[in-house]
């Protein structure tokens, strides 16, 4: 008698992925006030700090000790370009130009991971794949557009934002192979400590501005590094390890569309009609990229025997 597969190995890393990207969205709503306070360099640093404290208290809870040699090399880059210099240079963009534009030019991001991804790991480049990323690169745009204020990009900004987008898609293709040879959590923390030192020249900055700043920003740069930082990256590193680096990148274009709504919700901004209609399609988008074809999904699914599944890495 034929059986299903197990599911839970499915599951867990589409709930990981899910946990980021809803993470990873509220961050932009908390950089808002955050950033009125601190200046880029200052705030990627305690965003950092905090993200290394936590994450460093689940290293010693789970008594997990430094990754392999093997897996330095990728951990090192990814902690150099996208925990630190993704960091600076995106907060410095934002200051430059309207969050639309800024979301608009890092939404090519996933596209250099899907080019990345397919020259350097081999990644597969499947038509839905493909087909989804256009559908949510045109909804990115539309939301793009439809936030951005009139003249109020520079031409800094633009460059500031994407040259951050290459930091990210260069640091998620370095974290790939990492990720073969050490555990999500020691990818993640380490990546961060990196990340932290690269940016230590800030500290100066950092310390004059979190004497002035009022609370509440202090609170948003701390909750930075908690959850959109130290969880959520934890997550994508879960996520990352049991899928392709392309098929992950795509996932992210559900970020606009969870800022368009946590924005109405906790900022009061109501989206318009055009704002709304960008972001189902970079939902649209990210639910055709993820799919599989379904005779091939149910031929995994359906097999004779249960093969042993290696338990998955807790996060």
């Amino acid at each position: 008698m034929m059986r299903t597969a197990p599911s839970r190995p499915r599951l867990l890393p589409a709930a990981a992925a899910a946990t980021t990207v809803v993470l990873w969205a509220s961050a932009f709503v908390s950089i808002r006030s955050a950033g009125a306070a601190y200046s880029p360099g200052a705030l990627a640093l305690g965003r950092l700090l905090s993200g290394c404290l936590v994450l460093g208290v689940f290293m010693v809870v789970r008594r997990e000790g430094l990754p392999p040699r093997a897996a330095w090399r990728g951990i090192l880059i990814s902690g150099l370009l996208w925990f630190g210099f993704y960091s600076v240079v995106l907060n410095w963009g934002e200051q430059q130009v309207d969050a639309g534009t800024a979301a608009l030019v890092v939404n090519i991001g996933p596209i250099l991971i899907a080019l990345l991804g397919a020259r350097l790991l081999g990644d597969p480049m499947p038509p839905r794949l493909l087909a989804g990323m256009a559908v949510s690169f045109a909804g990115a745009v539309t939301v793009g557009l439809s936030m951005s204020g009139g003249g109020g990009s520079s031409v800094l900004g633009v460059v500031l934002c994407l040259l951050a987008a290459v930091g990210y898609a260069g640091g998620v293709v370095a974290q790939k192979p990492a990720l073969g040879q050490a555990s999500a959590l020691q990818v993640t923390t380490f990546g961060c400590v990196v990340g932290a030192v690269m940016c230590l020249p800030f500290a100066g900055q950092l310390a004059g501005e979190a004497a002035d700043a009022p609370l509440s920003a202090t609170l948003n740069m701390v909750y930075l590094g908690v959850f959109p930082l130290a969880l959520a990256f934890t997550t994508w590193a879960y996520a990352l390890a049991r899928t392709t680096a392309s098929r992950m990148g795509a996932t992210t274009y559900a970020v606009p569309a969870l800022v368009v709504l946590m924005s109405w919700l906790v900022l009061g901004e109501v989206p318009g009609p055009l704002t709304l209609a960008g972001g189902a399609l970079c939902l649209a988008g990210v639910a055709v990229s993820r799919s599989r074809a379904r005779a091939r999904a149910a031929a995994q699914e359906t097999v004779p025997e249960p093969r042993p599944e290696r338990a998955p890495d807790s996060v």
